[in-house]
């Protein structure tokens, strides 16, 4: 295939908001190709050279790729430098350059296996002389490209790629290029893809062996599955009785999510709720979890949560945040910080996939597979009936340093359902029995320039909501309160590889900050109340028509979601259950008109 087709596909991708159009595009894209070449589409469409989790970074800076710009076309550094900053994007740049170089000769097209190739060489360059080596193979490539080609080079090689094309789109695709499109054959697809996590793989095995030969795609240690999520209730009667009036309560730790995977023989790798592999960071769990798993392989989940270990006391969640993308001085971290892992679930044992049983089996294969040792324990749980006992045992997680319960269902069907939300699993905490003062995790789409003490940098961020039906972000508030001169001083580092002169094509809202941002980073926010907004986007027209939900008062509560990503943010479906749960709800329904509202 020629890369010229590819950015070809990308320039129309851009083009459109639409979703339905993007999948067309996407299926006319991938439908005669085959492996390998299908998987390196899929990959190279989302931003990526492999699956997320396997961590493949390219290591190219914005100024890396100027000099190789520069270099290809003949242009003064300087001069593109400029150029991009009218412009706000090094690949049109680019493109702009390419288009007014004049080519003494034919150059032999740019494929799609070759760009991958060369690519590939660019994140396998490292130590000494790998910046030169990465300009070297960045710059010949430019030479050969055409200026649509070489815009979505650069594009691709900063992580600005901005065609829109996400997971979920993809999966729709896939459908429609190599099944019959049906929601059944959809449904298939992804739920291959959330035990893989690789669509490059789900991909390659639905061209050669079909929709029923995804059946062989399953767990394997070392491939991270995607999480079960969990659903909300607004007291612990609401739990029981969507439970069925009988359910096991945990405690809910308020740390870090993570996937251990312990094979039978080499190294433990640990993933985060993003996939993210972080066993650097965590080397004392590396190091313990084989002595604490009796069966391996094994694949476990919990919680990891920072302790005193000298009282065994629970710390605040800010402490093992510290220790998220640290390199540097583990040891001393790890003395300063010292965490455990509460494991409250188990997928594989003994190389046996166990994930497709109900809970309590699971839960009792965990107890009988986990040795408990001072730095890997069993989530405490236990069976309740009745709302005393569940009262009481909330009590307790709150007394014991958690943030709630989880409560998990007991029932024939509960199988543990990768990347899927349900009422399987259902989350209380302390903050749900007074109003709305649970937390919201929003995405951050943009950026306002502050004033007063705040001037000359961000003072304000537009946050948003996810819709994955909609596959849009919709802005749900607008948050300047709770940021201290350091998160402030931070914020511009973390935010630069989101920055773009144009809304993103995925984000819905009436605002309009100075700076957008493609959803990328992820703040947690409290507020007094949700209310209706005829600027907020979020879950628009499903209480009131033209009207969105906004949270009232908004503070950052100095959490940064690391450990999630844009599309794991709070959705608006989330958002809209707790608009209709607060306190005073009747009243405000009558107030508002929302009787009667879907």
């Amino acid at each position: 295939m020629r890369f010229a087709d590819l950015a070809e596909a990308y320039e129309r991708l851009e083009a459109t908001p639409k979703r339905l159009e993007m999948r067309a595009i996407l299926v006319e894209l991938i439908r005669p190709l085959r492996p390998p070449e299908l998987p390196r589409v899929l990959y190279l469409s989302q931003g990526m050279l492999r699956p997320e989790y396997e961590g493949v970074e390219l290591g190219v800076a914005d100024s890396l790729a100027r000099r190789a710009v520069a270099a290809a076309t003949g242009a003064e550094e300087a001069a593109v430098a400029r150029r991009t900053k009218e412009t706000g994007d090094l690949g049109s740049t680019t493109g702009e350059l390419l288009g007014q170089v004049r080519r003494l000769e034919e150059k032999e097209p740019l494929t799609v296996a070759s760009v991958y190739a060369e690519l590939t060489r660019v994140a396998e360059a490292k130590g000494e002389g790998s910046q030169e080596t990465k300009v070297r193979i960045l710059t010949d490539l430019l030479v050969r490209a055409a200026p649509l080609e070489g815009k979505y080079l650069v594009r691709f090689v900063l992580g600005t790629l901005r065609v829109g094309v996400r997971e979920m789109t993809i999966l729709d695709a896939l459908a429609v290029a190599f099944g019959d499109g049906s929601k059944a054959t959809r449904t298939r697809i992804e739920a291959a893809f959330n035990l893989s996590s690789d669509l490059g793989l789900v991909a390659g095995v639905l061209v050669e062996h079909g929709v029923d030969g995804l059946a062989s795609v399953g767990l394997e240690v070392g491939r991270p599955i995607r999480p079960m999520l969990a659903e909300r209730e607004k007291n612990l009667a609401a739990v029981l009785e969507r439970m069925g009036g009988r359910c096991a309560l945990e405690y809910k730790y308020d740390g870090l999510r993570v996937q251990a995977h312990i094979p039978r023989h080499g190294p433990v790798r640990l993933f985060s709720r993003r996939l993210e592999e972080i066993s650097a960071q965590f080397p004392e769990l590396v190091t313990e979890l084989p002595e604490a798993v009796r069966d391996a392989p094994a694949i476990v989940e919990g919680e990891c949560v920072p302790v005193d270990l000298d009282t065994g006391d629970i710390q605040p969640f800010q402490e093992v945040s510290r220790r998220r993308g640290r390199k540097h001085d583990l040891a001393k971290a790890q003395e300063e910080i010292p965490v455990c892992l509460f494991a409250f679930d188990v997928l594989l044992a003994g190389g046996e996939p166990v994930y497709e049983r109900p809970f309590p089996e699971r839960r009792a294969r965990l107890e009988r597979l986990v040795r408990p040792t001072e730095r890997v324990k069993l989530a405490v749980q236990r069976v309740v009936s009745d709302e005393e006992s569940a009262t009481r045992f909330f009590e307790e997680a709150i007394a014991a340093g958690g943030e709630g319960v989880m409560a998990k269902s007991l029932e024939p069907g509960s199988a543990y359902r990768a990347g899927a939300r349900g009422y399987w699993w259902i989350k209380y905490k302390r903050e749900y029995t007074v109003g709305l003062s649970d937390s919201i995790d929003g995405a951050v789409v943009g950026a306002f320039q502050g004033r007063g003490r705040r001037a000359g940098r961000y003072g304000a961020f537009l946050l948003a909501v996810y819709d994955p039906g909609r596959d849009r972000f919709e802005s749900f508030c607008k948050v300047g309160s709770g940021f201290d001169d350091a998160a402030l001083a931070e914020m511009p580092r973390r935010l630069a590889k989101f920055a773009t002169e144009e809304r993103p094509a995925s984000v819905d809202t009436e605002l309009t900050p100075d700076r957008w941002m493609r959803p990328g980073l992820v703040l947690e926010v409290r507020g007094a109340e949700l209310t209706l907004s005829p600027i907020h986007r979020a879950a628009l027209g499903r209480v009131r028509a033209g009207a969105g939900l906004a949270l009232r008062f908004p503070r950052f509560t100095g959490r940064v979601r690391d450990d999630k990503s844009a599309t794991e943010a709070t959705t608006s479906a989330e958002l809209l259950k707790m608009y209709r749960s607060q306190v005073r709800q009747e009243t405000r329904s009558e107030a508002d008109g929302e009787a009667g509202a879907p």
